[in-house]
């Protein structure tokens, strides 16, 4: 297989400029905007080329249907949640439902963190408006502030530099925690917190880290320690928004005369942002790192074999992945066709189901939420469609943390309406914390393990039928 083609001068890289850019920042002090991104063009990069080449090779396995992908963590990260704490309760999360997921399902897991570069968000209005006064939408701590103040929402390109600051730190310690013992297996009972250890989730993650603690020590017996269960690869990934921090952070590799985005291992292309004539696509389309592209409800065949065409016209496996964010009423209407002419096409992609964002509503208390019953919903149907079809489902993309907030109702912690105001912490999307996160990995392990799990029902065609949780409207009644 070809490696992916791009063109080797770093000039190449700026020719999104000449084309639409949505979703791009307009800086009051151009002048200081262009200082800032000659500064972070001399800056070193944050990750290197050869971790890249390693992801996209792992994901390699992930489209021939031999690994699992899990993507999680924040919407948006913060400024001030960059603390060893709150990273490795982060990291710690993804590995508890990497641990189910491996030995549950008895699979390998490819673990990237939603981290160290996820600053930006974009926005469906420029503006929002609090008890009568318009100010600036909040558009992530890459551009401006989060207070509903008039100085904060004024975008600073001084926050790119504090942006790759804090990546960079951020950077260290995962892989601090990665290789210094952390996250070994052995490890795996210190990683329960108090919150986990009483819920049923908690006490189902015992059972099982005890089963692991079994054949941990079965292995040392028989002589074979192997270095695996010591260390654990983590890479990093965010939403490739912000094109003049990208390019400034673009580096090409002395070994391949390949161009890299060196501000992440993978990047994604957002729903808003996937315009096939557009800025972000070119400039994917040129870097040489696995890369993302969000596919919602609105996409046609026709629209992902021209994006594929454009971001993956080698047909690399785990050159491209597809992230499906439909929400539990489209998903059943559109993926099969979706999923059925991309594979028909030859192309090799990894898919992965983003059960969030396509089910997010208002509660009654005004707070944004999501139910725990639509995610497990939506997964169940990206499996489903995938197992009718004889494709693999490749893997989750979920927002999480690693703390104890009540963002999503439902879950085995059964977080009401009334909870939401309790540790209500987003800045932007709604987040499952740890509790619901176990759940999840725990349910996507047994539609792994048990295909009927996943494909409960029979329709004509070869399409899936419905599932047993049958999707409600967005602001229906909690049942």
């Amino acid at each position: 297989m070809e490696p992916t083609v791009v063109d080797p001068p770093l000039s190449a890289i700026e020719r999104w400029r000449s084309l639409p850019a949505a979703q791009q920042p307009d800086w009051p002090d151009p002048v200081s905007a262009r200082d800032i991104m000659a500064e972070l063009a001399n800056c070193p990069p944050l990750v290197a080329a050869r971790e890249c080449d390693l992801l996209k090779h792992r994901l390699a396995a992930v489209a021939r249907g031999e690994a699992f992908l899990l993507q999680g963590g924040d919407c948006a990260e913060r400024f001030d949640g960059v603390t060893a704490d709150t990273v490795h309760n982060k990291l710690q999360a993804l590995l508890q439902m990497s641990a189910v997921l491996t030995y549950a399902a008895s699979i390998p897991v490819i673990k990237v963190g939603r981290i160290a570069g996820q600053y930006a968000k974009p926005r469906s209005k420029a503006t929002e408006t609090r008890d009568g006064i318009t100010l600036l939408s909040y558009r992530g701590d890459a551009i401006n502030g989060h207070e509903f103040t008039s100085a904060a929402r004024i975008p600073d390109p001084r926050r790119l530099r504090r942006m790759y600051e804090l990546s960079a730190v951020t950077l260290n310690l995962i892989r601090t925690f990665a290789t210094g013992g952390s996250a070994a297996l052995s490890e795996v009972h210190a990683w329960n917190q108090a919150f986990i250890a009483r819920s049923p989730t908690g006490r189902r993650y015992r059972r099982l880290t005890g089963e692991i603690d079994r054949a941990l020590r079965f292995m040392r017996a028989c002589g074979v320690d192997p270095a695996a269960v010591h260390t654990t690869e983590l890479f990093t990934s965010h939403e490739g928004l912000l094109l003049d921090y990208e390019t400034a952070l673009t580096r090409i590799d002395t070994h391949t005369g390949r161009p890299y985005a060196t501000s992440g291992h993978m990047l994604w292309i957002g729903h808003r942002t996937r315009d096939l004539g557009g800025a972000h696509v070119d400039y994917f389309s040129r870097i040489a790192n696995p890369i993302e592209v969000k596919l919602g409800p609105n996409v046609t065949p026709d629209t992902a074999l021209g994006l594929i065409d454009k971001l993956d016209p080698h047909r690399e496996p785990g050159r491209l992945t597809c992230i499906i964010r439909m929400g539990t009423e489209a998903i059943w209407d559109r993926l099969p066709d979706l999923v059925h002419k991309v594979t028909a096409s030859g192309a090799q992609v990894v898919w992965v189901c983003d059960p969030m964002h396509g089910n997010t509503f208002e509660s009654p208390s005004g707070h944004k939420t999501r139910r725990f019953t639509d995610i497990l919903c939506e997964v169940e149907s990206f499996f489903a469609v995938h197992r009718a079809l004889g494709t693999h489902a490749g893997g989750i993309h979920v927002e999480l943390t690693g703390e104890n907030v009540t963002e999503c109702v439902g879950g085995g912690a059964d977080i009401t309406f009334g909870d939401l105001h309790h540790r209500y912490e987003t800045s932007c999307d709604p987040r499952l914390n740890r509790s619901q996160s176990l759940d999840l990995a725990f349910l996507v392990a047994e539609m792994i393990m048990t295909p009927e799990r996943s494909n409960p029902g029979t329709a004509p065609r070869g399409r899936p039928g419905p599932v047993e949780h049958s999707p409600r409207p967005p602001n229906g009644p909690r049942s």
